[in-house]
């Protein structure tokens, strides 16, 4: 509850309009105001005049579950905000509130996305203690680590169950598939078996990213797609951060890098909580137009297939062997590449963030282009640096290549109907990830001959050219309406008044 009291008549005249920051207020009654749309499962603002001046009194509670903490003193905040600048929301609030259930939903999508980012990103930071093991070079792990991606195939059947079956369902069974295949390399004996368990899990925990996407996007208002996103990617990254806290186990012994796949069982927990309260995406269970043949959608799948695969043959070689790099050309420790990452990789929040928002409010083809050049020119930069100017480059690379992720991954579910979305996304995953075994293979290789990441990295980021070309071929979507950007869907009636 927030109580103000204002004693200016001018003011009670302005307190009488709705607000439309936070949350968009409707009337109901004299001097009583709800919420027409919000973030909350309860809301309530109301007037009571009197002749020691007017009192306003609000009272809500969020529709956050799991992350209700991290938001609830930022809107006791933003409910005390001047009258006269309740007219456009906070930087750090949606641009277009979502509802109660879209809010419900999102807490969910972001809770699963810590099993996403933990297991998506297990093999890359602990494989090379699993090769010092197992006595693999670098080429070795360039392999492992672009076999792996053929688990982009199991996305790809995702994708298409989740058309035809529902995303919930699909949604849980990948989250659980993610968990206990990453747990079993814990128990490899060998890289191939290693190499096998991860394929497994990094396809379930590649399909479960590509439906998170999907759902946030069907779920939240057109105004907040990109800012929903970068909320996932956020909470991707923080399990990925957990998997970088769990590093120094390696260190404990040649074997100490089981014990953090080990630890992936504990997404278990994460599933059960999430399934009790979890709703099927609005508008795969409203009525919609059924699927027609993607060859329909052939340039807008061709494009974005394009700008995946070559964004791809840099963006996963870079982040793949920075581990390595830094064990075998800079003398890092596992707990030393732990602080490394934490420290680089935490401020890339603020370029996340500020993209999704950006993105929403500017349009995503202009901050997609800065983020992409910007980031990839940083990263390179990384791979040639020494002492601190490599920690700055790092952080900078991860700034501003922020930008790009919500400017261009929400592009996926937004330019295809909600019949053909699953199979899109999936067909685009297979592509995306044909670029990154590409590149990893290539520069693993090459690193190998030349003894050093540097050159490599620096050929693979020329790519970064061709996908900003291609990116500014992209329509403008922000602030589009799903059924807007894909005319069939018009079809279901309902879900074209939906948010």
């Amino acid at each position: 509850m927030h109580v103000t009291t204002v004693h200016d008549p001018a003011a009670l005249e302005r307190l009488r309009s709705p607000r439309n920051d936070v949350v968009i207020e409707r009337e109901d009654g004299p001097d009583r105001f709800v919420a027409a749309r919000g973030p909350f499962r309860r809301y309530e603002r109301t007037l009571a005049v009197g002749t020691g001046g007017v009192v306003e009194t609000t009272t809500f509670a969020l529709a956050v579950p799991f992350w209700w903490l991290l938001f609830a003193l930022p809107y006791r905040w933003a409910m005390r905000r001047p009258v006269e600048r309740r007219d456009r929301s906070p930087w750090w609030a949606p641009p277009d509130p979502p509802d109660g259930r879209a809010a419900t939903s999102l807490g969910m999508l972001c809770s699963l996305g810590l099993i996403d980012g933990y297991v998506g990103t297990l093999l890359t930071q602990t494989i090379t203690y699993s090769a010092r093991e197992f006595g693999a070079d670098r080429a070795a792990q360039g392999t492992v680590l672009a076999v792996v991606r053929a688990g982009a195939l199991v996305a790809l059947a995702a994708g298409a169950l989740a058309d035809r079956r529902g995303r919930r369902r699909t949604m849980l069974v990948c989250a659980t598939g993610a968990c206990v295949f990453a747990a079993m390399g814990a128990l490899a004996p060998n890289f191939a078996v290693l190499t096998v368990t991860q394929l497994a899990a990094a396809g379930c925990a590649g399909a479960l990213g590509v439906l998170l996407a999907i759902v946030s996007a069907e779920e939240v208002p057109a105004g907040t797609r990109a800012y929903a996103l970068s909320l996932l990617v956020m909470t991707g990254a923080l399990g990925a951060g957990m998997c970088v806290w769990a590093l120094p186990l390696a260190d404990t012994g040649t074997r100490g890098w089981r014990a953090v796949y080990a630890l992936a069982l504990l997404g278990l927990v994460v599933v059960v909580l999430v399934r009790r309260r979890l709703p099927e995406s609005r508008r795969y269970e409203e009525r919609h137009a059924a699927a027609t043949a993607m060859s329909e959608r052939a340039r807008r799948l061709a494009l974005l297939a394009a700008i995946g695969f070559l964004a791809a043959l840099f963006i996963a070689p870079a982040f793949q062997f920075q581990n390595d790099f830094l064990r075998r050309e800079r003398g890092f420790s596992a707990a030393r590449i732990a602080l490394f990452t934490v420290v680089t990789s935490t401020p890339a929040s603020i370029g996340i963030v500020a993209g999704g928002r950006l993105s929403d409010v500017h349009g995503r083809r202009v901050v997609g282009v800065v983020g992409l050049l910007g980031g990839t020119a940083a990263t390179v930069a990384v791979f040639a640096a020494h002492g601190w100017p490599m920690w700055a480059w790092a952080i900078a690379g991860g700034v501003v290549g922020g930008l790009v992720v919500p400017a261009l991954g929400v592009y996926r579910p937004e330019l295809f109907p909600t019949a053909l979305r699953g199979r899109a996304a999936g067909v685009l995953e297979v592509i995306a990830l044909a670029g990154s075994a590409t590149g990893l293979l290539t520069v693993g290789h090459l690193a190998d001959r030349w003894g050093s990441y540097t050159g490599p990295i620096a050929i693979a980021g020329c790519s970064a050219l061709a996908v900003a070309v291609l990116v500014l071929l992209l329509p403008e979507t922000a602030g589009h309406s799903l059924e807007h950007l894909n005319p069939e869907d018009v079809l279901s009636g309902p879900s074209a008044a939906s948010p």
